[in-house]
């Protein structure tokens, strides 16, 4: 069995419903799926384990990983290493894939109880800590798939509910229906957009904050080199910041962060990571590896001290709107940006 320990983490209160996480989680993502050919299943069950040892108790997943063998994964090693009551589960729906490859995105109410239902066998639980709606669907109002989810709260089925690449607007309306406990967010040195909008909407509603994707998808990791270590199942291939003619003008952004990194005595991945840490207490960032040495390094990131001034240095590496060249997605990728549903008044019937 593997034991949580405090050892470099705290913990922190996401949300105001009572939801405890390590203050740093871990993306499970790229152990299956969209980051390269899956990773061999003894060796991420390894690495969670591991991972649980050294204080990290908060696991991300979501039934389009993989699909499905992501959450697979995550309910052999709960099984394995006796994590249940020791790990805190978030899971997420919303994104289905076609019969023709291609994906649609649900919210309708037997969608909801389908995909939760089928997540729960997955992962062997009774029930999921934090439930994402993974992305919104735009045909349903948010108030409806909000209405779904509350039942399954009240059943005992999720503990609570989080939304992902949500506005504003959608947040506050699903917020009514029932308490929204955390909104995860792409966050990170070259990603900032959220701090707007979204960002003082969580914190006026007393909304946890989950920063995915903390290092630039790997960037403040490795810099522009990981490109050519990509294999051609890596999806971060067709990113706009990763094609070359705006690789060269973000690289000028890694290689200031590396100089920084250098005098402070930590790696870029450290400094970048910590910045998200000095973002605030109610901000917990979910980094993702499949290597037991860098998952080592990012809970490193953790102790590594920022002063305002240092903060504000960082910051001005990408203040100016032509410092990253490239969107987080492609323009056929759902975000926040796209995210507002219907009124209530306009729903015709489940689905529609």
């Amino acid at each position: 069995m593997a034991e949580s320990s405090s050892k470099g983490l705290r913990r922190i209160k996401l949300g105001s419903q009572g939801l405890q996480v390590s203050a740093q989680g871990l993306g499970c993502m790229g152990m299956s799926s969209f980051y390269g050919p899956p990773k061999p299943e003894s060796q991420m069950i390894d690495l969670i384990l591991h991972a649980v040892r050294q204080g990290v108790s908060f696991l991300d997943t979501s039934d389009i990983y993989g699909p499905f063998t992501n959450e697979i994964l995550i309910g052999k090693a709960i099984r394995e290493g006796g994590l249940k009551g020791i790990v805190e589960i978030a899971t997420k729906f919303g994104i289905k894939y076609c019969d023709d490859g291609t994906r649609e995105v649900r919210g309708d109410p037997g969608y909801v109880r389908e995909a939760c239902e089928a997540s729960l066998r997955r992962l062997g639980l009774d029930c999921i800590d934090l439930y994402y709606q993974h992305r919104v669907d735009t045909r349903v109002p948010i108030e409806v798939t909000m209405g779904e989810l509350k039942k399954l709260v009240e059943e005992g089925k999720i503990k609570y509910i989080g939304l992902s690449e949500a506005c504003a607007s959608t947040i506050r309306r699903a917020h009514a229906v029932h308490p929204i406990t955390a909104v995860q967010l792409e966050w990170s040195l070259w990603s900032r957009d959220v701090e707007k909008d979204i960002i003082p909407t969580c914190r006026e509603l007393g909304i946890g904050i989950v920063a995915y994707s903390p290092l630039g998808r790997g960037f403040f990791s490795y810099g522009p080199d990981m490109v050519n270590q990509l294999s051609d199942q890596d999806f971060r291939k067709m990113l706009p910041r990763f094609q070359p003619e705006n690789l060269s003008t973000n690289a000028l952004v890694f290689e200031k962060v590396q100089a920084m990194a250098e005098r402070k005595g930590c790696t870029p991945a450290q400094l970048s990571l910590a910045w998200v840490h000095h973002q605030g207490s109610d901000v917990c960032p979910i980094p993702g590896t499949t290597k037991i040495e860098n998952l080592d390094q990012n809970i490193g990131a953790v102790s590594v001290g920022l002063t305002p001034d240092e903060l504000v240095e960082l910051e001005s590496l990408t203040a100016a709107a032509d410092a990253v060249k490239g969107g987080r997605y492609g323009s056929s990728m759902a975000t926040w940006e796209n995210s507002e549903t219907p009124p209530l008044s306009a729903f015709k019937g489940e689905g529609q």
